[in-house]
């Protein structure tokens, strides 16, 4: 590397930490993969370490939405949220099949697949590309001066419509477990979701969003997934865009 191309980052480094900027993330990814998974379900550790290695591929969204519906079995899950699964619910009603399980995985609204699985997985993100809606729509997200800015072009026909939902994250969550299935075990969770933040509705047009990173980056949420998908979330359907940024 060239003494003048170092000089250089370092100036661009420099010049983003005074104006308080982040750059901009504009993805278009493959798959947002869905994890609904239980600190009480032996079944899930394979699922929750082939997250880890999916966050590292930019190809995927890979999402830990942890449930509450084993608690009964002796250990609480300590990242558990009862909106998890109500959405794993309603993703069932939707296809039909009442498929309720963990490790489960979702993949971009409509398909369902084994979250253990890889080959599973292929399957369901090849199935789910069919849908020509399908991350269609290229999503960029920036923070700027302590603001979250979400944008979305024109959609290809103007008449898509959807809800546009911000989940805040924590890249890596280590969980010694005390009971259960897992008992004597410590495991990372990756992408674990805090929250469920509606940013409002997307008709079909280009539409910006802004939203205070202090409303929303608490604890230890370190990053964002912003995802835009047809339906409604007590029936939720494919996903029209979806991209992810680190918070300064």
């Amino acid at each position: 590397m060239s003494g003048q191309s170092f000089g250089g980052r370092i100036a661009l480094i420099s010049a983003l930490a005074l104006i308080g900027t982040s750059l901009p993330a504009s993805a278009e990814p493959r798959a947002v993969l869905e994890l609904f998974t239980s600190q009480g379900c032996n079944s899930c550790p394979p699922a929750d370490k082939l997250v880890g290695e999916l966050s590292k591929d930019p190809a995927f969204i890979p999402l830990s939405l942890s449930i509450d519906y084993w608690d009964y079995l002796g250990w609480k899950d300590t990242l558990a949220l009862s909106g998890h699964s109500n959405r794993q619910r309603a993703y069932a009603r939707v296809r039909g099949d009442r498929d309720v399980f963990t490790p489960q995985m979702v993949v971009n609204g409509v398909a369902q697949a084994r979250g253990n699985e890889k080959a599973d997985i292929d399957r369901a993100i090849g199935q789910s590309r069919k849908n020509a809606n399908v991350l269609s729509v290229p999503l960029t997200l920036a923070v700027v001066d302590g603001k979250l800015t979400v944008s979305a072009p024109a959609g290809k026909t103007g008449s898509e419509r959807g809800e546009v939902w911000l989940c805040p994250m924590t890249r890596a969550v280590s969980v010694e477990i005390m009971r259960g299935e897992n008992k004597g075990r410590t495991i990372t969770y990756h992408n674990v979701v805090r929250r469920w933040i509606k940013l409002g509705e997307w008709q079909g047009a280009a539409t910006t969003w802004t939203l205070p990173v202090a409303d929303f980056k608490t604890g230890t949420v370190d990053h964002v997934a912003v995802i835009v998908q047809s339906g409604i979330a007590s029936a939720p359907g494919p996903m029209y865009a979806a991209a992810t940024i680190a918070l300064p």
